[in-house]
């Protein structure tokens, strides 16, 4: 008897952010599950413009690319950074939109300038311009990062687009001093004599609607944790990803080889509930810059019989 086949929508993803899934999908592993994934381009229409005049996040739509087609009801399930995706629940229209766990790939990003640039340390930041996508994952890293090294008046962000393609070439021209790229945008930046100032790595979480249950998610992290293997048997291999996904676009990516990457860089673990001390600690942490406000309840952000269900019977 043939299975069941199951259509899942996801919004689309780049390896820095989505690398397991993207090898779940090519190598066939979804389809072995049962699930049928089909990919909706969530680019299409985006302003990817650096705009130095607009300096916070307030009042800036959340869902402008992650979440942009989940919320019109064209996507089932997408995957952003953990932070950026508090906020997006709390302001999402579905009301079944919730995040069910954690991601496979921990982003690894850094804080760059150009070659030229008079800064060397992370305390030099302080008072620069610096280009980051507001609620995307380098946006928050950037916070996270320079609040250790200076008073927070002192960090001066600026709203940059939400592809490091933009970013880098908005610090490349002296648009901003500094902005935060993942990869393999951070290779590339290292192989033109950028520095690399700090870097760090942080999680992503999967949003789900209801079309989503727990045994349709324990599908789709079986496949998943079987990407995860065989990434982490061979990372060399799959560095491959990075430069194919930006090369169409962008000739100095198509000029990057594998040997250009550093396989370190490439962290993947198996999907899993977010742990709920992290889940109030973040929460807390967002509200501290004034964002999600709204929120009085952390465990509202979650829909924790699909996350605890999902998680456990793909084991």
């Amino acid at each position: 008897m043939a299975m069941e086949m199951k259509k899942l929508v996801l919004e689309n993803t780049s390896p820095f952010q989505g690398l397991a899934e993207l090898v779940a999908d090519r190598e066939g592993l979804f389809e072995k599950e049962g699930l049928i994934v089909e990919w909706a381009d969530r680019h299409a229409g985006v302003d990817k413009s650096t705009q130095t005049d607009i300096t916070d996040p307030k009042g800036l739509d959340p869902h402008v690319s992650h979440g942009k087609l989940f919320e019109e009801g064209k996507a089932d399930m997408y995957n952003a950074c953990e932070w950026g995706n508090y906020c997006r629940v709390q302001d999402t229209k579905v009301s079944s939109g919730r995040q069910v766990g954690r991601r496979a790939i921990v982003t690894y990003a850094g804080i760059v300038v150009r070659p030229e640039s008079e800064v060397y340390t992370t305390q030099q930041l302080a008072g620069k311009l610096i280009g980051v996508p507001f609620y995307f994952g380098t946006h928050y890293l950037t916070l996270h990062l320079l609040e250790g090294f200076m008073p927070r008046d002192q960090i001066r962000l600026c709203k940059a687009g939400n592809g490091s393609k933009e970013r880098y070439q908005s610090m490349m021209s002296g648009e901003v001093e500094a902005t935060t790229l993942t990869e393999p945008y951070l290779s590339l930046a290292e192989k033109n004599g950028c520095r690399v100032i700090c870097s760090a790595f942080y999680h992503g979480t999967e949003v789900a609607s209801d079309k989503v249950d727990a045994d349709t998610y324990a599908k789709f992290n079986r496949a998943v944790r079987e990407a995860v293997k065989r990434i982490n048997a061979d990372k060399t291999k799959y560095l491959q990803y990075f430069i194919d996904c930006h090369k169409d676009e962008d000739p100095e990516i198509a000029g990057l080889t594998v040997a250009d990457m550093t396989p370190s860089r490439i962290v993947v673990v198996d999907p899993a509930p977010i742990p709920d001390h992290e889940l109030k600690a973040t929460a807390d942490w967002l509200k501290t810059w004034d964002m999600l406000t709204e929120t009085d309840d952390h465990m509202d952000l979650v829909n924790v019989d699909v996350q605890v269900g999902g998680h456990a019977a793909a084991e």
